[in-house]
């Protein structure tokens, strides 16, 4: 019996950290989130050539030739606040205000659920 929840969940560690020195050469460190990216590349900004962001596609969403950590790093936050409020719009036909097109007020489930049949 376990002691606690399994995670529902399991990630691969696929965003990644390229560290390019021009002496010791490339360093890749996987890192399970942006915010630990964001971290390895503050730590090492300054002491190698070139520090690089990674996604999961294999794009390069951050280089330090081009722009400062600190810069993109409220960039990114900015976007991600952006992006986790931007809801659906949805009109409700009873003028709930707490009736959004993910979350329904119980009025529109009911007028949902006899729609179907």
């Amino acid at each position: 019996m376990a002691s606690g929840l399994d995670p529902t969940e399991e990630y691969d560690g696929s965003i990644t950290v390229r560290l390019l020195d021009d002496q010791t050469g490339t360093e890749k460190i996987s890192c399970s989130s942006y915010e630990e990216a964001i971290e390895i590349a503050k730590e090492n900004q300054y002491s190698v050539t070139v520090a690089k962001i990674v996604d999961r596609d294999g794009n390069v969403v951050f280089t330090s030739a081009d722009m400062d950590i600190d810069d993109w790093e409220s960039v990114w936050r900015q976007e991600r606040r952006r992006q986790s409020v931007t809801v659906e719009e949805y009109d409700c036909p009873y003028d709930s205000v707490s009736c959004f097109a993910d979350d329904l007020c119980v009025q529109c489930k009911i007028d949902k659920v006899q729609n179907q049949y």
